[in-house]
């Protein structure tokens, strides 16, 4: 699996980038020189951790039959100590449908344990940077 990014014009901070079939775009704010256009690379990081707790919330209920109509959610960024290596979200979500109070429970419990949330806070990541060829 592989995205692609390149510049949109020519001196300028916007990104296009490729997904699979997906098309996204990425900038940068006012504040670092551009214009706010499009969601900056923080943004899709805090947006991939909400998207999968709320894709698992979804899944988990499917799997084991129970009732969620819909999952919203919601995140909060403090990266105010960001430099000091200390990056803090805060997720909150609700679950709407005809649900127990154990089914909630079981749904936050594997929403806790998402991909993503564990890539961000277990995992090992390496990350090599090489010349396109």
């Amino acid at each position: 699996m592989h995205i692609d990014s390149e510049s949109e014009n020519p001196n300028a901070f916007p990104q296009v980038l490729h997904v699979r079939a997906h098309t996204l775009r990425a900038d940068v704010m006012a504040p670092s020189g551009s214009t706010d256009s499009a969601p900056g690379p923080h943004d899709y990081f805090d947006a991939a951790l909400l998207a999968c707790k709320t894709l698992t919330a979804t899944w988990y209920a499917r799997k084991n039959g129970i009732a969620l109509e819909r999952v919203e959610g919601h995140v909060e960024r403090d990266d105010t100590e960001e430099r000091a290596g200390k990056y803090r979200l805060k997720v909150r979500l609700a679950y709407h449908g005809a649900l127990t109070s154990e089914e909630r429970m079981r749904i936050h419990a594997a929403v806790a344990r998402c991909p993503i949330h564990k890539l961000m806070t277990t995992g090992e990541v390496t990350i090599e940077t090489a010349p396109l060829e």
